[in-house]
């Protein structure tokens, strides 16, 4: 009996692995893709903050999402962000606009203690999402500010792109719709790299009047004065 029981032990192990092996099957890990930018050559090129840039909270996870016909959203059962989606957002869109604009002193928001920027911009991220039968689509808001924090433009942004239908080539469709958008923010932030530099102003203030304090006036009756004699007598 003990010899036949020691094969169907190892069976029913072999069984075992073979059930745990196919629970835990791989799982994909994605990151946007950012092209091909070029390294920005000139260390004195305009200055651009990015930012703030918020994004949906939907996209506040790394769960990757599938967007159905219906319009609901369900998480890929295969496939998840490598990381912090925002955070790829926000390092793609530098890189681009970098290499676009060909300048080093492109910085996300905050920046640092004494960078005086040419131009900021703000991102508002509403969609980023496809699905295996539906495109990418990117909804975005942005506003240009210029030296003075004056709005020089605001625009209201849709677009889509086509894949394949597989998750690797969704992702890579997601990747080139915030190239897109990257090239619409350079081209709105280009016109404002000859701005007139922002003069000091200088604020005269009025001499600051003393005041004289009035002595009180001499009467103009003369005081009496004693005279000594005799009598006590009172001059005026």
């Amino acid at each position: 009996m003990k010899f036949l029981r020691l094969p169907f032990a190892l069976l029913m192990t072999g069984l075992l692995g073979l059930g745990g092996c196919s629970v835990h099957q791989p799982v994909a890990l994605y990151q946007l893709d950012s092209g091909d930018p070029g390294q920005p050559t000139q260390a004195a090129g305009m200055a651009v903050v990015l930012g703030p840039v918020s994004v949906a909270d939907y996209l506040q996870r790394e769960t990757f999402l599938q967007r159905q016909p219906d319009g609901s959203l369900t998480a890929a059962t295969d496939g998840r962000w490598a990381g912090s989606l925002s955070s790829d957002i926000d390092q793609l869109l530098v890189r681009q606009l970098a290499w676009r604009l060909d300048s080093q002193r492109v910085v996300l928001a905050p920046a640092s203690t004494g960078f005086t920027p040419d131009v900021q911009v703000l991102l508002s991220i509403t969609r980023l999402d496809s699905g295996a039968k539906q495109p990418a689509i990117l909804d975005a808001q942005w506003r240009v500010l210029d030296r003075r924090g004056h709005v020089r433009d605001n625009r209201i942004v849709h677009l889509e792109q086509h894949h394949e239908g597989s998750e690797a080539a969704q992702v890579q469709a997601q990747g080139q719709l915030l190239q897109r958008l990257a090239e619409q923010l350079s081209s709105a932030v280009k016109p404002l790299a000859n701005q007139p530099v922002v003069a000091e102003e200088t604020t005269k203030k009025a001499p600051a009047q003393v005041q004289v304090k009035k002595q009180p006036e001499k009467s103009r009756i003369p005081m009496a004065s004693p005279i000594r004699t005799d009598m006590e007598v009172f001059r005026f």
